[in-house]
């Protein structure tokens, strides 16, 4: 059985103000958003996809911002760098649990922005004003070298699917999640939360309504894991 004084309790974790929740939601995304943007026309005369500056962006602003940020309360608090106490929702599960909820998120996630496609290409008939060097290009179209392309999806597999979104994961739902004002908002800081981390991807911005509603299981599943503690159970 797990040991249900060792859950941490989100009642004992000093709450954010709504707006340091929005500025620590959306000033890192900020950050990458005018990196990736700034450096994509470049990239793009270099004869490589704009998927390149997304890797750069997150190598160079959302990696060492995120991370970073967790260290340097890790130290105020721990005066190391520790992130005890910094990162919630850490305690173990057991393993058969993996096997249920990492399949139904995925699925759920999957499913979500499959069903939602038609909406996510209309949003982005919106954003056809923005030069095409500026869209995200994944080098798909056979304009590009296979040697440019496995260099590239090797950096993308390392960085973009590896260590970005765990980094994120620690810091938007580790950190940022339980400190929300859950008493101001009530029932709805899943919601709130889902929707500052889709706004926070500022490089697909037509991707936010779906994004907002994708992320939404994880949000709930979370929660339900290891704030309560309900699905805590051998």
């Amino acid at each position: 059985m797990i040991n249900e004084d060792a859950i941490m309790k989100t009642d004992d974790v000093e709450e954010h103000t709504i707006w340091q929740s929005l500025v620590l939601h959306l000033l890192p995304g900020i950050l990458v958003g005018a990196f990736y943007f700034a450096i994509a026309q470049p990239i793009r005369n270099l004869d490589y996809p704009s998927l390149a500056a997304l890797i750069l962006a997150a190598i160079v602003v959302l990696v060492p911002f995120e991370l970073g940020f967790l260290l340097y309360q890790g130290r105020k608090k721990n005066g190391t760098n520790s992130l005890e106490g910094i990162v919630l929702y850490r305690q173990k599960i057991p393993f058969w649990q993996y096997l249920v909820w990492v399949p139904v998120i995925f699925a759920l996630f999957g499913l979500t922005f499959t069903i939602l496609t038609p909406v996510s290409s209309f949003f982005e008939t919106l954003f056809a004003w923005l030069p095409e060097a500026l869209r995200l290009d994944l080098g798909l179209g056979g304009e590009y070298s296979k040697s440019v392309l496995i260099v590239i999806y090797f950096f993308a597999f390392i960085f973009i699917v590896l260590i970005a979104p765990t980094v994120e994961e620690l810091y938007f739902r580790g950190y940022l999640l339980p400190r929300m004002p859950r008493y101001r908002l009530k029932g709805w800081t899943p919601i709130l939360h889902s929707a500052l981390f889709a706004l926070y991807h500022t490089w697909t911005p037509w991707m936010v309504l779906t994004r907002t509603i994708g992320v939404l299981p994880l949000i709930y599943i979370v929660q339900g894991l290891f704030s309560s503690g309900v699905f805590l159970r051998n």
